[in-house]
Order: structure tokens, then C-alpha cells, then sequence
């Protein structure tokens, strides 16, 4: 059964209560697998099962749960309609793109108006026009207006409490009770509406959150205050209006900080430029990216950044990738070199030929890692869950005992009121829900903009409990691009054959054989019927003869015999080298030896595993010699050579039946077995895209450092989620007695809770300075 996934941008949420709310209603829809709402980001991730629920019904339950969907629009310019039923025919075609609610078509202006749950990949509304057999463009857009800016009604309920404020604070000049009624009056009914919208929203949902909880302590402050203004008592109007103000100010205080823990996404985004300059006919003329198609010729000025995934078919530059995947070095580029979009051309001009685009182009795929992690909930999330879920009736509780507690003991209704107040308004259930998002989404996003993809926030744990590293060898800690160092015999005609035999194979082996096939300019034959031999090597036809291509345990299980290059291969093995042999049925036609620098970086990766406590294991296919060799270069005490990927599985299969954590480190398609059989695997980004989808980590350098790193920022982002997690419950323990005991008053507690939110969120943005560990 397939699941595809839906995002949904969400208004009106301010603590875990209503984030579960909106779970319920969605998770109770048909056609719906999963549902989670990150309260940081304010967006919601929906998977679907099949049928899948439609965009449209997910956001109908998100507003019957009392909140607001946040929908985007879109404008596309339709070309080739002649008729109604071309415009019914293009409707139909956008509202089958995920994450569209609405398409509507107007054949007089050829333009079509599309409503969706996110803002959408336009190039994705166009290539579904284009499948419909239609065009379309995206319009240019007029400036955008400012945004409504939130500020002014903070700086309003303020202003009209500061009067008040100054009272209890040694200024002693008592405001006639009309006036004080005056100031307070706005604040509560005007500026303090939304609690009351969010308050009844929860009510009807039958259930409660901190608006509630707000909006029953101003009320009943501001409602005795009007019946001592009445009846001659004492008046308490500061205490309503000032809470309300402090609660405005602490959550655009709040949501000033949680933008930023999105930054990382925005900052990814922005790397991306809105145009292309496309040569087509030989004519260069600057096109919007939607109007692009796989193929199109991209002309790359110097300093532009790239606007897409390509391949160099003219010119010669260095390109910056730092932004893209944190290698703070240029990288020298020329025709035949891959280009993704987002790096920084530098001084030369380069034309690319385009290979992917949107949502499938190397930085797509990095912002949809990044933003699938953010969507997720760390296991710990359950235990915040099931507290949210009681948090607001219970409070109210606590609330009603003081009230009768105080009234109990005689204290008069006047105090019992203020007291049960403070206990309303000290609670704050926001912090318990910040504090894990906030944290995977600042430490997420920090950790993308060095090169560590976190894949979701399971991660986190897995990582924490590593205690066996296990690393692959050849492109992982050597450089990944052998060459040719030493043959047995000296023969080009057997060097030819073997480049035959390797011709059609992308393994570094085979690179290394072809290139220097090509180097001595020798003619390679075709062949024919080639097919690779997992782990062991490859096989083919040449001139009808079945030639075989590969490592010394094939030979073995062909039944040859290979004493006769035994003195040779022990030498070369000595001295660090990968030995494959060519053969044909019955006899062996030769040996090869490859070299393979190790990685100036491996070294000190290996030693920053060591300090934190973590075990360092080879697993390769190479030879044991080899592997050995490679071993004491980098201080590895445990090797397993002459593997093939599902001896490396077994392997780690064995480990992690011993009781040890096992993390796999690889970057080809022979380790995915072995990533998925570990614990937690990471995959060097600079391999196959079959590596990086079985990992739970992915490397955008192929740099073992990072590999320490990523366990270092796991655990940072976790220290920082049981920071907030601790302050947020250590906040409501301490707290909600101190109020309950009357040793608190309802504005210095309004000031508290207000603050508590401000604090969870700035300690995650804390990890916005980390830096891996040199």
C-alpha cells in the first residue's frame, strides 16, 4: 500500500492541548494513516493511506476543531484553451496535485486561480497543466504588499496598562475606578477577544488550553473588580488588564523566537533564484524556473547562483557549495561535472545542461529531508502528550480548590478570588508543548547548514544509544577514487579486455581500469550480456568469450586457481593494495592492484569516535590485506575483510544480538543492506541515492568527520529538549503552589507564564551557535 504526505500550515494553536485537538479531528477522517502537528512551526504533517483523504477534508476537520487552515493561492496563466471543456479539463489536472484544494479556470482571462493547503511547487501546478495538454506560466508578480504587522496591539494593551502597573509599585497615586474601568475595558474585551474565540473554540471541541485558562482568570479578576466598583470594595483591574498585556507580549515575544527556529528552511529556500537565463536557439533570455524542462540549456554567469541541477557542457569555474552543503572549499568544475542548484558559480561562465528540478533536485530533496524531520515527533512527545491532555482540568481544579480553600479559612471572597486567579494564570501548558519542536527544528536546521540530514526525530534516540560505529571503506574513509597502480601481467591486450568487462560498470574499480585503458590509448572491445556480481564483481562477453572480472573469493567459487600470482598479491597487499583478478572459464588471465588514499579527515573522525566512548569497526569487501593496512593507518582494532553486503549485514545482524548499538557508515548501493540492517545508518551523501534513502542520517560531504558530529548533534538537541521539558514542568510544580498559597500575585504570574514560553524557545535557539567539534 503507497501513503503520500500532506502539509498543512495551521492558525490559532498556542499549546500541546490544541496540537493534540487537531490530531484527533484529522486522524479520525478516512483515508488518513498518520497525523502530526509540530507547534513550533504551526504546521501540520498528514500521511494518507489509500484512498487517500482529500486536502480539502483534512482542512474542513482542522477548522471544525476550532482552528485555522492555513491556505495559499496561486495565480497561473493558461495558454491552448478553446472551451469549456479545456477549462474542465485543466481544473481536473491541478486538483490532482497533492496539497491542492481548489482550481477554478476562467476561460475569458485563459488564467487559473488554485487554492492550496501550503504554498505549492509551482512547477509542479505547470507540469500538471502540461500532461493536461496545455501551457502555463506563473504571471509576474506585483511587489507584495507589508505584512499586517501584530505589534500594535501588544504596544496598545500596554499602554493602557501601564497606569495600572505603576499603582502597585510604589507610585501612590490611586486612578479614580471609572478610569481604571476605562483602560481596562479595551484590554479585556477588544485586545483580549482572541482568548475568548480560542477559549469557546476549545469548549465546543470539549476540551481546554491556555486561552482558557487566561480567559477564566482575567474574567473573573475583571469581573469582581466591576462588582466592588459597584458595591465600594477594592478594585483589581490592573491585575485583568496587565496579565493580558504580559500574555500579548510574551507570545509575539515567542513568535518573534520560533521564527527563527525555522530559519534554516528559509535560508535553504532563499539559495534557489526565481529565474534562469535559458538558451534556446541560441537566443539567452531569463525565464521563471517553472518554465524550465529537463534538458534546457542554463547559462551560469560568474558569481549567479546555479538555478539547477545540471551537467557542465561548456566552461570552467570553481563553485561554492558551502551554503548547500557546508564544504567551505570551492570545487573546480568542467564539462562532465555534476552542478547542483543553489552552490555559487565563481569566476567562469558555464553552460548546463538541466537534470533535475523542484522538489527533485538536490536542494529539494535537502529542504524536504529537512523539513520531514521537523514534521516529526520525538518519542518523548508521547509523555508531553498524555500531560496536555489533562494539564487544563486539572488546573482548573487546582483552581477551584484554592478558591474554596481560601474561603475556608476566611480569607474573604475578594482574596480566595486573586489567589484561585494567579493558579489560572501562572499554569502555562505552552512551554511543555515548545520544547521538543522547538528544539528538533533549531537543531535540524543547524545541523543541515553543516552538511548532517537528520531524517526524522527517531533519530535522536538511536543516535543517543550508538556504542559500535561501523565504516565501510572505499569512498567512506578512503577517497573513493582508486587508480591503477600495478598488473600481472604487464599486458595491454589483457588491460583492454578488462576494460571491456568493466565498460558499462560505475564502480571505482572499473573507473579506475577504463581510465587507464583510455590513458594508454588502447582500443576496448565491445561486450555484451554484462551484469554485476554483487560484492564479488562483474561478468560479460567480449568477442564471445565469458570473461569474469573480480575479487580473489570469486576466483575461489569459479574453482580457480591462483597460486601462481600468490608471491605478488601478498606484496601488494602488504603494502595496502585491492587485488581483482580476470578470468574466464578455466583459467586466470591476470591480476589487478588498485590504490585508494585514505581521507585526510578519517583519522581524526576515528579519534573523536574514540573520546566519545564510541567503537570504531571496518567491514569491506576489499582483501584482508587491504583492509588491514587501511586498519593501522587509522587506529581500527576490529576489521572484517572480503565481505560481501549481506556478510556486512550478518555482521551487524551479530552485533546488535550481543547487545551493542550499531551505527553503519557507507555510500554505495552494496551498503544499503548493512544501513538498514543497523541500528542507525548514515550514508555519505557524495554516494548513491539508494545509501541516503535506507539511512537515518545522510552526509552532504563525503567527510568522515561528520560522522562524530552527527552523534554530537544528536545529543545536544536532546539535552536541549529535556532543558525545556525539565523548566516547563519545574515552572508549573514550583509555580502553581507558590500560586495556590497566595504567595504570588495574578500580573507578577502573568509575567511568569509569559516569560516561561520565551525561555523554552530561546534555550532551542541556543543551538543555532553549535559548531562541530574540531
Amino acid at each position: 500500500m503507497t501513503t503520500t504526505s500532506l502539509d498543512l500550515g495551521i492558525g490559532g494553536m498556542t499549546c500541546s492541548a490544541c496540537a493534540g485537538r487537531v490530531e484527533r479531528a484529522v486522524r479520525a477522517l478516512p483515508g488518513v494513516a498518520a497525523a502530526s502537528v509540530n507547534l513550533a512551526s504551526e504546521r501540520l504533517r498528514v500521511t494518507l493511506a489509500e484512498p487517500p483523504a482529500t486536502a480539502a477534508a483534512v482542512a474542513q476537520a482542522v477548522s471544525k476543531a476550532g482552528y485555522e487552515p492555513a491556505l495559499a493561492s496561486l495565480d497561473l496563466d493558461v495558454t491552448g484553451m478553446t472551451c469549456a471543456s479545456c477549462s474542465g479539463r485543466v481544473e481536473k489536472a491541478l486538483r490532482a496535485v497533492p496539497g491542492v484544494l481548489s482550481a477554478t479556470v476562467n476561460l475569458a482571462s485563459d488564467r487559473a486561480r488554485v487554492t492550496m493547503t501550503a504554498p505549492a511547487d509551482a512547477a509542479a501546478l505547470v507540469a500538471a497543466v502540461t500532461r493536461a495538454g496545455y501551457g502555463a506560466t506563473v504571471p509576474e508578480a506585483a511587489a507584495p504588499a507589508a505584512p499586517r504587522s501584530d505589534l500594535w496591539p501588544v504596544l496598545l494593551a500596554c499602554g493602557l496598562a501601564l497606569p495600572m502597573i505603576l499603582m502597585p509599585f510604589g507610585v501612590h497615586v490611586m486612578l479614580p475606578g471609572w478610569l481604571q474601568l476605562a483602560l481596562a475595558a479595551p484590554v479585556q474585551l477588544w485586545l483580549g477577544a482572541r482568548f475568548y474565540r480560542a477559549a469557546w473554540g476549545a469548549l465546543r471541541a470539549g476540551t481546554g488550553n491556555m486561552d482558557l485558562l487566561v480567559a477564566l482568570g482575567t474574567s473573573s479578576a475583571f469581573g469582581l473588580s466591576l462588582v466592588n466598583l459597584w458595591r465600594g470594595g477594592d478594585l483589581y483591574f490592573e491585575a485583568s488588564a496587565v496579565v493580558i498585556a504580559l500574555v500579548l507580549l510574551g507570545k509575539r515575544m515567542e513568535a518573534m523566537a520560533r521564527r527563527e527556529t525555522g530559519a534554516a528552511i528559509r535560508a535553504l529556500a532563499a539559495l534557489r533564484p526565481a529565474t534562469a537565463r535559458r538558451r534556446l536557439d541560441g537566443v539567452e533570455r531569463a525565464v521563471p524556473l517553472a518554465e524550465l524542462a529537463i534538458g534546457d540549456l542554463v547559462v551560469v554567469r560568474p558569481g549567479e547562483a546555479i538555478p539547477v541541477d545540471g551537467t557542465v557542457l561548456e566552461g570552467v569555474s570553481q563553485v561554492d557549495e558551502a551554503l548547500l552543503t557546508g564544504e567551505s572549499l570551492p570545487i573546480a568544475k568542467s564539462p562532465g561535472d555534476a552542478v547542483a542548484g543553489g552552490a555559487v558559480n565563481g569566476d567562469g561562465q558555464l553552460v548546463v545542461r538541466t537534470t533535475a528540478l523542484g522538489a527533485e533536485s538536490m536542494l529539494g530533496r535537502i529542504i524536504r529531508l529537512v523539513e520531514d524531520a521537523q514534521a516529526t515527533r520525538a518519542p518523548v512527545q508521547r509523555l508531553v502528550d498524555r500531560v496536555a491532555a489533562i494539564f487544563v482540568p486539572v488546573v482548573v481544579g487546582i483552581a477551584l480548590v484554592t478558591l474554596a480553600g481560601w474561603l475556608w479559612v476566611g480569607a474573604g471572597v475578594d482574596v480566595a478570588l486573586l489567589h484561585a486567579v494567579a493558579v489560572l494564570v501562572i499554569a502555562c501548558p505552552c512551554a511543555l508543548g515548545l520544547a521538543t519542536p522547538a528544539a528538533i527544528m533549531a537543531g535540524t536546521g543547524v545541523a543541515a547548514r553543516h552538511g548532517i540530514l537528520l531524517r526524522d526525530a527517531a533519530v535522536l534516540e538511536q543516535a543517543l544509544a550508538v556504542t559500535v560505529v561501523a565504516f565501510d571503506k572505499t569512498g567512506t574513509l578512503t577517497e573513493g577514487h582508486p587508480s591503477l597502480v600495478a598488473m600481472e601481467p604487464e599486458d595491454d591486450a589483457i588491460l583492454a579486455l578488462a576494460a571491456a568487462v568493466q565498460a558499462g560498470s560505475l564502480h571505482p574499480l572499473a573507473r579506475a581500469v577504463t581510465g587507464e585503458a583510455t590513458r594508454r590509448g588502447l582500443p576496448i572491445p565491445a561486450a555484451t550480456a554484462a551484469r554485476a556480481l554483487p560484492g564479488r564483481g562483474v561478468q560479460a562477453e567480449v568477442g564471445g568469450r565469458t570473461l569474469v572480472l573480480g575479487t580473489a573469493r570469486l576466483m575461489g567459487e569459479m574453482g580457480l586457481d591462483i597460486s601462481a600470482f600468490a608471491a605478488r598479491a601478498a606484496a601488494l597487499e602488504a603494502e595496502g593494495r585491492s587485488l581483482s583478478y580476470l578470468a574466464e572459464p578455466g583459467t586466470v588471465l591476470g591480476m589487478f592492484a588498485f590504490g585508494d588514499s585514505i581521507k585526510p579527515e578519517a583519522a581524526a573522525a576515528l579519534a573523536a569516535l574514540r573520546r566519545q566512548g564510541v567503537r570504531s569497526l571496518l567491514l569491506t569487501g576489499d582483501s584482508a590485506g587491504s583492509a588491514a593496512v587501511a586498519a593501522r593507518a587509522l587506529g581500527i582494532d576490529e576489521v572484517a575483510a572480503g565481505l560481501l553486503p549481506g556478510d556486512k549485514a550478518a555482521r551487524i545482524a551479530a552485533l546488535r544480538a550481543a547487545g551493542e548499538v550499531v551505527a553503519m557508515v557507507g555510500d554505495g548501493i552494496n551498503d544499503a543492506p548493512a544501513l538498514a540492517a543497523a541500528d542507525l545508518g548514515i550514508a555519505m551523501g557524495s554516494g548513491s541515492d539508494v545509501a541516503m534513502q535506507t539511512a537515518g542520517i545522510t552526509l552532504l560531504r563525503g567527510d568522515p568527520g561528520l560522522v562524530p558530529a552527527a552523534l554530537e548533534i544528536a545529543r545536544k538537541i536532546r539535552t536541549r529538549i529535556w532543558q525545556g521539558l525539565g523548566w516547563a514542568f519545574v515552572f508549573n510544580a514550583l509555580g502553581l503552589p507558590l500560586a495556590a498559597f497566595g504567595l504570588l500575585s495574578p500580573v507578577f504570574a502573568g509575567a511568569a507564564m509569559a516569560a516561561s514560553s520565551v525561555t523554552v524557545v530561546v534555550n532551542a535557539l541556543s543551538l543555532r551557535r553549535w559548531r562541530p567539534t574540531p
